[in-house]
């Protein structure tokens, strides 16, 4: 099969990017398929992007996927120009990555112009954003109606898309392991390199700092716990975290708590898996999390809340425990996992990473595109 991919790739940083690029690899692997990337040359305009760099680091185990970087989000003109090159090389489907609203007006001109000569995928991250805005679900339906079918990884983003497309053809299959990072450093060593105490049990906030991850509910949780617990919070902050400081300095655990409040280089990320206990996603909202695939190639049990598809990812494997979107929940949850031991977790993660390899993924994708 022919297959092109429209999709952020190399050199962009992030979970879309790294996403896009481990999928094409498993297309490509063994000669399967004959894939194509084509990618940005603008991504985001600045006023969409708070974060410090769009772009890879060299501490970043980044895949160099090749890709024809054509399409500028701010250039109508280029639009043409990437739906010619698309055309060109005639595609059997063309697997667009959606996340967000912004961009998809962009696809839907890009797909109208493409479905007669080609099969439309909408490889869906989130359907409707964490925080949304008026326009989300009217740009995105637009997009949706130009689609021939849909892959998506929870049964919540399914359920969202439904709502905007209610004769949306879906393959719902689970998000596959993040495999790329470098192997897990020793327990021991992770802890002093991180100057955490190696006598308490180390309890993991990782990715973006945005409101809608819960931050703040995490941080009166600990501030409820003993001092046998430590938190690490690792992650670039979207938005000031001046907010977060100042009820950290006002936590009687405030001793017991390290931000490390930037960019986490790939390099950097088997240092602080080696040194959590616990991942602990405090979300107030969400449909299904790129960072549980992250825990479980560490082999790092997690605590979730009750929102989205995380429910599902969790307790069917058993990889973990859910709690309510509260800080006395959240506590509560974290002492049971603990009493009980995290060790019955850890098995059923090395269980469940069986599940989610990249060629199943991969596979699920070009049966469902035959299948339409």
């Amino acid at each position: 099969m022919k297959i092109a991919i429209l999709s952020p790739f190399y050199p962009y940083r992030g979970g879309i990017a790294q996403f896009s690029a481990m999928l094409y690899t498993a297309f490509e692997s063994n000669g399967r398929h004959e894939v194509r990337a084509f990618s940005f040359s603008r991504l985001y305009p600045g006023f969409l992007f708070p974060g410090k760099t769009q772009y890879v680091t060299e501490a970043d185990s980044a895949i160099p996927i090749v890709s024809e970087r054509i399409l500028d989000s701010m250039n109508p003109f280029s639009f043409r120009r990437t739906t010619s090159e698309i055309a060109r090389f005639q595609p059997d489907v063309l697997i667009i990555a959606y996340w967000m609203s912004f961009l998809a007006p962009i696809f839907a001109c890009i797909a109208r112009s493409l479905k007669r000569k080609m099969k439309i995928i909408a490889l869906v991250h989130n359907a409707i954003p964490h925080e949304p805005r008026f326009f989300d679900k009217p740009f995105a339906r637009r997009f949706f109606l130009q689609c021939h079918g849909f892959v998506v990884m929870s049964d919540i983003v399914k359920q969202d898309l439904l709502s905007l497309n209610p004769g949306a053809q879906c393959c719902v299959r689970p998000h596959p392991l993040y495999n790329h990072f470098p192997e897990k450093t020793d327990h021991c060593s992770a802890i002093e390199a991180l100057g955490l105490d190696p006598q308490k049990k180390t309890l993991l906030f990782f990715g973006l700092i945005r409101d809608y991850k819960g931050l703040d509910l995490l941080i009166d949780a600990v501030s409820s716990l003993d001092d046998t617990f430590q938190l690490l919070i690792a992650g670039e902050s979207y938005g000031s975290f001046d907010k977060y400081q100042a009820q950290i300095d006002a936590s009687p655990a405030a001793s017991r708590i390290k931000v490390i409040n930037r960019y986490i280089e790939d390099s950097q990320i088997p240092v602080l898996f080696a040194a959590a206990d616990l991942l602990v996603l405090p979300y107030k909202s969400a449909t299904q999390s790129g960072i549980i695939p992250v825990a479980y190639h560490f082999e790092v049990p997690i605590l979730a809340t009750n929102v989205g598809g995380l429910k599902q990812t969790l307790e069917i494997p058993e990889t973990g425990q859910v709690c309510e979107p509260n800080a006395l929940s959240i506590a509560e949850h974290i002492l049971s996992i603990f009493n009980t031991g995290t060790a019955i977790y850890i098995e059923n993660i090395r269980k469940e990473k069986q599940n989610l390899s990249w060629d199943t993924f991969a596979d699920s994708v070009v049966q469902f595109t035959a299948s339409l």
